[in-house]
């Protein structure tokens, strides 16, 4: 187990909000986010439609039992299974069992892999990327001039692959095994988009190029659109599981980080790296605060603050050691309050859930200042 997670005070994501927007394997996802200590907001941005009942996917099994592929690529276990099982139910399984045999049948991973030979079937060859890119490498290097290539559709785009197998002289046949659809409650969207104009998240999560279109299309519905891109490009991180996820977001202008292994696994390591890179450090009172999502870790301990009082620590570690006018304050606070009071309230409270009044000096009749170190003073003068 990390060493991260056996530490007793907490994970390397303690203080942080992860947004997740992943239908499949969210639960997954969730928990590897909460054992490193995240907070997790769970919103599906789409829903995974089976194409049992679909004509499209009948029509595209019975063309290929009819007329058979030189080549079928299976991209997803998930769709290959749903292929199959969609095919038992219309009493088609056993030919196109019969037929996937008699062809070369290539998976992009171990999983699809895995699907296929619970199916009874063997794949020819599975690239160790587990990149779409690889499997474009071995048809183009095979040949495909004349050749005819099913390929398994899984939702997301395959940016230039249908392109450059029919480039390359191949007739390709795509066979939707499943479809993303809007999901049917979108309250849960709603509240994660709330929370990621507001700044109440660190960092939103994506899985699929699917559900990253999905929320900028809900976003957009609501008017949010350029709210939401402003806070994925300042303060709000995004983190897609890989370079096809990242192109809804990428046309946008939105850079996003993604890991070196495009797994789940690897995407949560990246966060803990990331996010913790990007907080807030600062030597004050004689203490080390580091401020976070919605929390602080004081001298290593993790410090829960509310909302408000996160919203003042912001607002005063802009210009550390900087007095910072009470009607400032008041601006940083949520909500349009005009009663100063609202400030002197949230202070309390956020002088409280720190347990060190010192670290916030009152400058009267001015405002706040947080009580950087002398020795400090000179790095942050300017800030």
């Amino acid at each position: 187990m990390d060493e991260e997670l056996q530490r007793p005070d907490h994970g390397p994501l303690a203080g942080f909000t992860v947004g997740v927007t992943a239908a499949r394997r969210a639960e997954e996802l969730g928990a590897l986010l909460q054992r490193r200590g995240a907070a997790v907001l769970h919103a599906p941005a789409l829903r995974i439609v089976p194409l049992s009942d679909d004509g499209e996917l009948l029509t595209a099994t019975k063309e290929l039992i009819d007329h058979a592929p030189d080549v079928v690529v299976a991209t997803t276990a998930i769709g290959f299974r749903g292929w199959v099982e969609a095919a038992e139910g219309w009493g088609l399984g056993e030919d196109l069992l019969a037929r996937l045999r008699g062809v070369e049948l290539l998976a992009r991973g171990p999983k699809v892999k895995g699907a296929i030979r619970a199916a009874g079937l063997t794949e020819e060859w599975s690239p160790s990327s587990e990149s779409m890119a690889e499997v474009l490498d071995r048809l183009l290097e095979e040949g495909v001039d004349g050749r005819r290539v099913a390929v398994q559709l899984h939702g997301e785009p395959l940016p230039g692959f249908v392109e450059a197998l029919r480039a390359g002289g191949a007739e390709v046949v795509g066979v939707p095994v499943y479809r993303w659809m809007p999901p049917e409650d979108l309250t849960p969207v709603d509240r994660l988009l709330d929370a990621a104009v507001s700044r109440g998240l660190d960092a939103v999560t994506f899985t699929s190029a699917p559900a990253a279109a999905s929320l900028l299309s809900r976003a957009e519905e609501r008017g949010l659109l350029p709210e939401l891109l402003a806070a994925f490009h300042h303060d709000v991180l995004p983190a897609c599981v890989g370079p096809v996820t990242a192109l809804p977001l990428q046309a946008r202008g939105v850079d996003t980080v993604q890991p070196e292994r495009f797994r789940l696994g690897p995407l949560v390591q990246l966060l803990c790296q990331e996010l913790p890179g990007r907080s807030r450090n600062l030597p004050i009172a004689g203490h080390r605060l580091e401020i976070r999502g919605h929390a602080v870790l004081l001298d290593g301990e993790l410090k829960p603050v509310p909302p408000a009082g996160m919203s003042l620590l912001r607002a005063l570690s802009r210009r550390p050691g900087w007095v910072v006018a009470r009607a400032d304050l008041l601006r940083a606070l949520p909500g349009t309050g005009r009663d100063e009071h609202a400030v002197e309230t949230a202070m309390a409270r956020l002088r409280t859930a720190l347990g060190a009044p010192k670290l916030i000096q009152t400058v009267v009749k001015r405002g706040y200042r947080l009580a950087l170190d002398p020795a400090a003073d000179a790095k942050y003068a300017d800030a």
